[in-house]
């Protein structure tokens, strides 16, 4: 294996072969479905963002399970550098929290992420079956003359024959890599997403106004009320902290539950002329 170098990524669910052995700075959250992208794309250690740390503690939750396997990972600040954009990462994140394997290798909570990523060079390669955690969609309602609700532990789930849904995505809400294109893959009714904490330039929620140019209702739900990477945890116990001008012209208020979103898109959608 070729000596290891660092790479910066803007979401870790972009790994490529290439990055086996690699340490990787992924500008995606440090849940759980993100420390299995690591294992499975067999990287020697991996920097996340923190993502707020979040309800029971979602936005790190794959650093102990990282460690579990000897594998080195760290997170850094939601506020030091903007989730879903790698080189802010890089260039100013800084570490807030550090497993045991890190912790090992000299990596410290306060550090800048670059002096950790060199750090975690020297990581060992581990060899190990990643843990059945999956992304995966759930249809919450599928109703002859309603639109269709799914939830989607990840933005990357979302594809053509979402056209037309109501999408709860338990990914953060931030615009990846600032890439516009990059909001949401299908010309969905509305959604949800998760606002990781706010952080840095707001970015939790940047998403939000982008889907609004485009006549689509979305929202983020408070990184303090629902699981981060868990759709049926937004659906269940999510609250919403921000919204975009086309979902508050169809009624939805701050605080109202997801249920609540999908209760008012849906009246707002019967109202209109093509509804």
């Amino acid at each position: 294996m070729a000596q290891a170098r660092i790479v910066v990524l803007d979401s870790i669910t972009t790994l490529k072969p290439e990055h086996v052995g690699q340490v990787v700075v992924a500008a995606s959250h440090g849940g759980l479905y993100a420390g299995a992208c690591a294992i499975r794309g067999r990287v020697r250690a991996v920097i996340l963002n923190d993502a707020g740390v979040g309800f029971e503690e979602s936005g790190i939750l794959s650093l102990a399970a990282l460690a579990r396997i000897g594998m080195a990972a760290a997170t850094v600040s939601v506020w030091s550098s903007r989730i879903g954009l790698g080189r802010d990462m890089i260039e100013n994140g800084v570490i807030s929290h550090v497993n045991t394997v890190a912790a090992a290798l000299g990596c410290r909570v306060g550090e800048s992420a670059a002096d950790c990523a060199r750090l975690l060079l020297a990581a060992p390669q581990v060899e190990a079956e990643a843990p059945d955690i999956r992304e995966s969609r759930h249809v919450i309602r599928d109703e002859p003359g309603l639109p269709v609700v799914v939830a989607l532990d990840s933005s990357s789930l979302v594809g053509k024959d979402d056209a037309g849904r109501i999408a709860i995505v338990a990914s953060h809400g931030a615009l990846i890599g600032l890439d516009p294109a990059q909001a949401i893959k299908a010309p969905v009714l509305a959604a949800v997403f998760h606002d990781a904490g706010i952080g840095k330039d707001d970015a939790g929620y940047s998403r939000l106004p982008v889907l609004d140019a485009r006549g689509i209702a979305a929202a983020t739900v408070a990184h303090t009320s629902a699981r981060i990477g868990d759709a049926l945890s937004i659906w269940q116990t999510g609250r919403i902290s921000h919204m975009n001008g086309k979902a508050a012209a169809a009624g939805v208020l701050v605080g109202d539950s997801v249920p609540t979103f999908v209760d008012r898109i849906t009246a707002a959608w019967m109202r209109a002329p093509e509804g």
